[in-house]
């Protein structure tokens, strides 16, 4: 099979290649590839190059496909797995199929292999992953859904990896605290709108919410998409803050709670004065979550031990959800409880992968999606009005993204598939 696909090389050297993959063995799956979701960890990969706890040390001689937010059908089933997955069938996939460096001989698709990786038309899903049962049979129209399932699992692993002292019996009650107040610092980037979505939409909620950050244009959009009036229908009290003009954030914070501090506490950026923050907003019990995944191996912060040993305070964090978590993402999407749609805010095609992952962090607004079979630079939805002024195809995505709210959607996807340029 022939494929297009971003391999990298080494620091900062990524490129689109054509190549052969081999034929597949009794025990791995072929896949075509549809969509694929640019990650903040594939910046970091390109960034450091073999020195990547998942990136092999050889990868210059035997590069490897980057992506793992990624979704698509299944072509040829090998023998041994012909009993579990059809062909024809759409799939999800959990690249986190072992936590353990690439010396184990595991590693993930999008940073440890050759054949496999989300920005490629075509993959070899190798046996490890459907061993560790991390390919995930999917029933949904859209392939976008899917690629976001991924980062959706891990907004959903920090849910469940909250953890609350119980002194009675000193055991530790997994979860945000239900019915308490949650605060998420830096929470309108795309992540974080994921965090609010989950945290209106999921079984467990919170009777507050307080979401943070220090750029207005991003926080009203995140309070078009994800209204106070949509959460007060799930029974949530959701407050949108601007930190940068509050003199003493922490206290103004806490006085939306009524003075106390917060049961929960999310940080979406690793910046130490953040997590300093969080730290001074917890209450008795309370829980920091650190979601941002630094790429410093130094970083730091202080942390208040006199609260850790009196008001039992606690630390933890997430990198990336499990099987289960995925799972979940999945049918909350498939049932329509979430929607991904609000962490999109550029769509391009497998041309557009090099340049938008090597200036990611450069690059404003909130997900980048890919189509791997189409040849379209990465553009923000907000700009497709005026490049439509030119061209036919820009204008009919943007009347059907002003259909749905700004947002890209099921009808926007079919209709990329279908007219765009092929690559």
């Amino acid at each position: 099979m022939r494929t297009k696909a971003v391999r990298l090389y080494g620091v900062n050297d990524l490129r689109l290649e054509e190549f052969d993959l081999p034929e597949i063995k009794d025990d791995e799956i072929l896949a075509r590839v549809v969509s694929d979701s640019i990650c903040m960890s594939s910046f970091k990969a390109a960034e450091q190059g073999a020195a990547h706890k998942r990136v092999p040390d050889d990868v210059a001689e035997n590069p490897v496909i980057i992506g793992h937010e990624f979704c698509g059908d299944i072509i040829k089933v090998g023998a041994k797995w012909k009993g579990k997955y059809k062909e024809g069938g759409k799939f999800g996939i959990q690249p986190a199929i072992d936590y353990k460096p690439v010396m184990n001989g595991l590693g993930a698709p999008g940073y440890s292999y050759k054949y496999i990786g989300g920005d490629s038309q075509y993959v070899i899903i190798p046996n490890e992953v459907m061993e560790k049962d991390c390919l995930i049979p999917y029933d949904g129209e859209s392939y976008f859904k899917a690629s976001l399932a991924e980062p959706m699992s891990c907004i959903i692993a920090g849910y469940h990896e909250n953890f609350h002292s119980v002194y009675e019996n000193h055991s530790h009650e997994m979860g945000i605290k239900e019915g308490g107040a949650v605060a998420i610092l830096a929470g309108v980037g795309p992540m974080g709108l994921g965090c609010v979505d989950y945290g209106i939409h999921g079984d467990r909620k919170p009777s507050l919410m307080v979401v943070t950050d220090i750029d207005q244009a991003r926080l009203d959009r995140a309070a078009s998409l994800l209204t106070v009036e949509e959460a007060a229908k799930n029974g949530v009290k959701l407050v949108y803050v601007n930190t940068s003009s509050i003199e003493n954030p922490v206290e103004y914070m806490k006085s939306l709670n009524g003075g106390k501090g917060f049961d929960d506490v999310f940080v979406y950026a690793p910046v130490a004065s953040l997590v300093e923050q969080g730290d001074a907003l917890l209450g008795d019990y309370g829980c920091l979550n650190f979601f941002a995944g630094p790429m410093n191996a130094d970083f730091s912060a202080k942390f208040n031990f006199y609260d850790v040993h009196y008001a039992f305070h606690r630390i933890t964090g997430t990198s990336g959800g499990n099987k289960s978590d995925l799972r979940e993402a999945l049918k909350l999407a498939g049932e329509g409880r979430i929607n991904p749609s609000i962490m999109i805010s550029h769509v391009g095609g497998l041309d557009s992968v090099v340049d938008t992952t090597l200036n990611l962090p450069k690059i404003k607004g909130a997900k980048k999606l890919v189509y791997t079979h189409v040849s379209m630079p990465m553009t923000a939805i907000a700009d497709f009005e005026e490049k439509g002024k030119t061209d036919p195809f820009f204008k009919d995505l943007s009347d059907i993204c002003k259909k749905h709210n700004g947002i890209w959607s099921d009808e926007a996807e079919k209709y990329l598939l279908a007219h765009a340029k092929k690559i």
